[in-house]
């Protein structure tokens, strides 16, 4: 059973993937005092029975590492995936320190464009890959290397965001886009492979200041576009997109079976519907809010 999870975390980001094959994969982490003992129980239980399990860090602002330091101690950490980098701050805290130790450690694997790592994305004898491909960033490409020097300076981390995509085998797709900066992404359209997928996560948690530009948004065609929990008054909404808001959804639980995406909401009075409908789904998750057939066929691993 393949399960994606987007935790409400306020205004930050925190995802799991649960694979059909024997991998598991956390992505970002904003964990409160108040949120962080039930969404650590949630994935130790989500994670039960896989054999490679990893985390993903799409870049070092604290909305996407606080918190890290307990989901470690509590975890172990021992794949830790992000670009290699030398951020640095003047007053950094004990998320971002602990993101530096695993950053710099055996436990790390810099991802990059088009990078092959076993059980990632290759199988073998042992066990089959996790169907994840980075699809950014290019290191030789000027416009990131200039982010890497602002992120290493000091002043700003959003543009060295990883992009990753996760394929289901014969079904649905999914990507993450950390908190790429709208001209950022219109600077770097022609050096990334960008193809239809079926949710896309809006980043920078839906702001204007994030907002996925159409020279991607041509290419991705989402079916859904999952936008964040910044205030409603920064939100870019996507006209003509079917959306989920996690501002009113609460945490967001997708179950792929076969060509289905079946969509579930924590909040009982969330009321977007989508396309399809499976009574046997209705009692899976927390409260059912449709499906959708999704409109091309996959081919990697999941």
């Amino acid at each position: 059973m393949v399960v994606v999870k987007s935790f409400s975390v306020g205004h930050g980001d925190m995802f799991y993937i649960r694979h059909g094959s024997d991998n598991f994969t956390i992505i970002d982490c904003c964990l409160s005092e108040d949120n962080k003992e039930e969404i650590v129980e949630d994935i130790k239980l989500a994670s039960e029975g896989k054999g490679i399990q990893r985390f993903i860090s799409t870049h070092p602002d604290e909305d996407h590492i606080q918190g890290l330091t307990y989901l470690d101690e509590q975890i172990t950490l021992r794949n830790f995936y992000c670009v290699a980098n030398a951020a640095t701050k003047d007053d950094f805290s004990e998320s971002f320190e602990r993101y530096c130790q695993l950053r710099d450690s055996p436990a790390a694997y810099h991802v990059y464009k088009g990078c092959k790592r076993k059980w990632m994305n290759q199988r073998d004898d042992e066990r089959s890959g996790a169907g994840i491909q980075v699809l950014w960033p290019n290191r030789t490409n000027e416009h990131y290397q200039a982010a890497l020097q602002d992120a290493a300076d000091g002043i700003a981390f959003n543009n060295i965001s990883l992009v990753v995509r996760y394929s289901v085998q014969g079904g649905a797709s999914f990507m993450w886009i950390g908190d790429l900066e709208t001209q950022f992404m219109e600077d770097i359209v022609d050096d990334i492979n960008l193809e239809k997928t079926t949710v896309v996560f809006a980043p920078h948690h839906g702001r204007h200041s994030g907002k996925i530009p159409n020279s991607w948004l041509v290419k991705l065609d989402p079916q859904i576009i999952v936008i964040g929990e910044a205030p409603a008054r920064h939100l870019n909404y996507y006209t003509g997109y079917k959306k989920i808001t996690q501002n009113r959804a609460g945490d967001i639980t997708m179950h792929c079976e076969g060509d289905k995406v079946h969509l579930y909401a924590s909040e009982e009075n969330y009321g977007t519907r989508f396309n399809d409908f499976d009574d046997e789904g209705q009692a899976m998750y927390d409260y059912y809010v449709g499906s959708i057939t999704v409109e091309t066929e996959y081919t990697l691993d999941g």
